[in-house]
């Protein structure tokens, strides 16, 4: 028969004589002794528990000797978690009032990465009144990013989304509410792999409207800012996408950026200056937060217009997986399509998702492909293997232009390696904020109190020299080796985990794959100028702002 039992145990790091009784079970294995255990410590990951006797620590390997050292001894037995004690994350001391501010920016990569070679693999910055959390450990993302009993999306005033937060829309909403749940629902068939099908022939479309422009400016001779001209590529794909509508960035090589891409750029830029400058700075009643106010409202406003013009295709009252693959645009997918139970998405709903749909779309693909043209020509023989291969499977030199489908993009093997190696240096998005539900101990030790927003910090978990070997070497052929097959699966995420992960990544891979392969069929790309690339410090993502290319048409044959 099975003897209940009840040991005393507390986790080394604390006093002793926070030593607390746990109901255990003699027939139980060790690792339902950890979870138990665990679960009264609030430890996230209870596998990595271990037990220790006495002042010289003495490892307790197993159910037995738990069991006899609790008989035998007066003193609780210690807990280690992944052989640490318990800690609080250690992090700069800061300066009255601005904190941690000047330790961090303006190179909050660089400046995030010394940090962690300093304090550890979970820190704690302050800055401007605002405490985050760090980490870039990939054990400790896998916590953060899950959904628990420990962790949620919930966006608070340290998070880095609280400027913009609208618990209407599924981005910038937390995770328990109806309308989440709701947006969870009907936007994921929306971007799916059957849907990314169904859109790809725009994808084509859009990256062959944009030579003529592209040709005129080598027929000029003139360099170009790579993101710029990416923002109105990735923006003149998601505007068809998601609502159906032409921004006409290419009708001309000096065509504007249509107002709904500028004002969710000014959005995002004015969201970090903010957030980055504490509550007393969000609550002025001038300057940049009353500008974001009215940006909010603008965008909004611009947004509705398109929702009013989108023409229906014939899905109303279509299922959603049926819906996703016959509709015209996202927009007339959510106005049409029902669930299983007969009920549409409300249309209270629409847009403010469709500004994340839209918003996300543009800005994270705009940035990745500006890094991806970096990666072609500053690493040496990159844009050549492309190229070869492009030419090897039939996409460049030929007369008679590939119809692209996912299949065939996805097994253009280089073109593959070199986007996640881009991804893995150069991500654009950095800073997916995840908060506490309780106190909880974290994966070696660390310990954060409720409503704690922690950060996985993805540049840094991309480059942590216990993950990845040689980690600042741009080299694609790690992709197919060891290294990246035995990997942690939260070694590199560049578009996060979980059920808060980025539910539109099967539509930005097979946009950048195809976006990438036209033009470097078409163009053989060099940089202009040999000053240092700099990246926005204050702007929600990463994005290289004086990065200049000049395309020059192609012509030889290999």
């Amino acid at each position: 028969m099975p003897v209940a039992l009840d040991p005393v145990f507390y986790l080394i790091g604390d006093e002793v004589s926070t030593a607390q009784s746990v109901t255990l079970d003699s027939k139980w294995k060790i690792e339902d002794f950890k979870r138990a255990v665990g679960a009264a410590f609030h430890v996230a990951a209870p596998l990595g528990l271990t037990f220790h006797l006495g002042g010289n620590e003495q490892e307790l390997l197993s159910v037995g000797e738990i069991l006899s050292a609790s008989s035998s001894q007066t003193t609780p037995i210690g807990l280690r978690i992944d052989g640490q004690a318990v800690q609080s994350p250690q992090g700069p001391e800061g300066l009255p009032l601005v904190g941690s501010f000047y330790e961090i920016f303006p190179d909050h990569l660089g400046n995030h990465y010394r940090l962690f070679r300093k304090y550890g693999h979970v820190i704690k910055t302050t800055n401007m009144g605002k405490t985050t959390y760090l980490t870039d450990s990939p054990e400790v993302a896998a916590v953060a990013l899950t959904e628990s009993v420990y962790m949620t999306k919930k966006i608070n005033e340290n998070h880095p989304l609280w400027g913009v937060k609208d618990n209407t829309a599924i981005f910038i909403g937390d995770t328990e509410t109806e309308n989440w749940r709701l947006a969870h629902k009907f936007l994921p068939p929306a971007m799916g792999p059957k849907a990314v099908r169904h859109y790809t022939p725009l994808m084509q479309e859009c990256v062959r409207g944009s030579f003529a422009v592209f040709d005129e400016l080598d027929a000029r001779g003139e360099s170009w800012n790579a993101y710029q001209y990416m923002v109105k590529l990735a923006s003149q794909t998601i505007g068809k996408f998601s609502l159906g509508t032409d921004f006409e960035h290419f009708t001309d090589v000096d065509a504007p950026l249509h107002p709904i891409v500028t004002n969710i750029a000014s959005l995002l830029s004015l969201n970090k200056k903010i957030t980055a400058r504490g509550e007393w700075y969000r609550h002025l009643p001038f300057g940049d937060p009353a500008r974001l106010k009215l940006v909010q409202r603008t965008i909004y406003t611009l947004l509705q217009e398109k929702i009013d013009l989108v023409k229906g295709s014939g899905i109303d009252g279509m299922p959603m997986n049926q819906a996703a693959v016959e509709a015209s645009c996202v927009v007339d997918y959510l106005l049409n399509t029902v669930d299983e139970s007969g009920q549409k998405f409300p249309e209270g709903l629409i847009v403010a998702n469709m500004l994340i749909v839209t918003g996300a779309g543009f800005t994270t693909t705009s940035a990745l492909m500006s890094w991806l043209l970096y990666c072609l020509v500053t690493y040496e023989g990159a844009q050549d293997r492309l190229y070869e291969e492009l030419c090897e499977r039939g996409v460049a030199n030929t007369d008679n232009p590939v119809d692209w489908t996912p299949e065939f993009a996805h097994s253009l093997t280089f073109l593959d390696c070199f986007i996640k190696e881009t991804q893995r240096l150069h991500n654009a998005s950095f800073q997916p904020g995840r908060t506490t539900k309780t106190e909880v101990v974290l994966p070696g030790g660390y310990r954060l109190p409720p409503d704690s927003v922690i950060v996985p910090n993805l540049y840094s978990i991309h480059t942590n020299p216990e993950v990845w070997r040689d980690p600042f070497r741009f080299d694609p052929d790690r992709w197919t080796s060891e290294e990246t097959k035995n990997k942690h699966r939260c070694g590199y995420i560049p578009f996060a985990t979980g059920p808060r992960g980025c539910i539109g990544f099967n539509f930005a891979l097979l946009e950048v794959k195809i976006l990438l392969s036209e033009l470097v069929s078409r163009y053989e790309f060099t940089r202009e100028g040999l000053e240092a690339i700099e990246y926005d410090p204050e702007f929600q993502l990463i994005r290289p702002l004086n990065f200049y290319v000049r395309a020059k048409k192609r012509t030889a044959t290999v």
